[in-house]
């Protein structure tokens, strides 16, 4: 089997494990997110130190943490991607899916712009038309419901500002992962003793609950690996594409499974959002495709 296709295979697998994985938290709906948010914590952190002490990259970990700068950076990823862990896992406990998937929607023309902002990326005519049509879903979709979308807005910024910090890290996605997790750890066990010297602490009341916290481990190592598989064997362009799956299976698990209002302000907000995807696919395609052409003349 060709690399190439083995890495759109561990793209697509990684896309379906993220996008299907708002049944999970449902089935954990009666668990405070705070406490379940500290259990992936912990979980992912022995995960995937287990990881780097199979393949004996632990030391890399012990390097990574003792540079400030990388421990202010991975700090900032730390509580970016721990925002949106929260954010997400609360939007599926408040019959909220739908407006999650939004915000997954919105992300890739969110990392554009912050692009633009941060590393002064020039925008094409397609990306400002495509920027300028999701701006424009966001505020149709607030007028029409009398409210923003604030967990879209969250989960779009707060994973856009992640991986602009993780462009600064020279380090892989397991071990930077690893030492954001690392570093939320001393909080989790906090959460977590506070919940059980009050009495309420889920993990350990019941073999179901329990095993569902401690699969929130693998549930977040495992994609992440395969993401960082696939990364390195398909181009950027198909990542992108192959992307949307995830918030199109949250759609579907929210419209179809979880049976949440679909307004008809939001037909119209998410027929904007889906507009601009596809003028901005179209642009990063032929861009794509125009750089290959190049290579290959040259």
């Amino acid at each position: 089997m060709r690399e190439a296709t083995k890495g759109i295979i561990a793209m697509v697998a990684t896309c379906t494990i993220w996008g299907l994985s708002g049944i999970y938290y449902k089935l954990l709906e009666h668990i405070p997110p705070i406490e379940i948010l500290a259990h992936r914590t912990l979980w992912s952190c022995v995960f995937f130190a287990l990881i780097l002490l199979v393949q004996g990259r632990i030391s890399v970990l012990g390097q990574t943490v003792r540079n400030r700068r990388s421990v202010l950076l991975i700090g900032f990823a730390a509580l970016m991607i721990s925002t949106n862990w929260f954010v997400f896992i609360t939007s599926i406990q408040v019959g909220r899916a739908v407006e999650a998937s939004l915000g997954y929607y919105i992300f890739p023309l969110v990392a554009v712009l912050l692009g633009a902002v941060a590393f002064g990326e020039r925008l094409g005519r397609a990306q400002m038309v495509a920027v300028a049509l999701a701006v424009s879903a966001v505020v149709t979709l607030t007028v029409g419901l009398g409210v923003a979308p604030w967990i879209a807005l969250i989960l779009a910024s707060s994973f856009g500002l992640y991986g602009l910090v993780k462009k600064g890290l020279s380090v892989g996605p397991v071990v930077s992962v690893t030492a954001e997790v690392m570093l939320l750890s001393p909080i989790a066990l906090a959460v977590l003793w506070w919940f059980h010297s009050d009495g309420h602490g889920a993990f350990g009341t019941s073999f179901r609950d329990s095993a569902l916290l401690a699969f929130s481990g693998p549930l977040t190592a495992t994609p992440l690996i395969m993401f960082s598989y696939a990364t390195k064997r398909i181009r950027l362009a198909t990542v992108g594409l192959v992307q949307y799956l995830n918030p199109s299976l949250q759609f579907l698990v929210a419209t179809l499974l979880f049976r949440e209002v679909f307004s008809f302000w939001h037909a119209i907000a998410f027929a904007m959002i889906w507009t601009a995807l596809a003028i901005y696919t179209t642009a990063s395609l032929r861009q794509d495709r125009a750089a290959r052409r190049a290579i290959i003349k040259s």
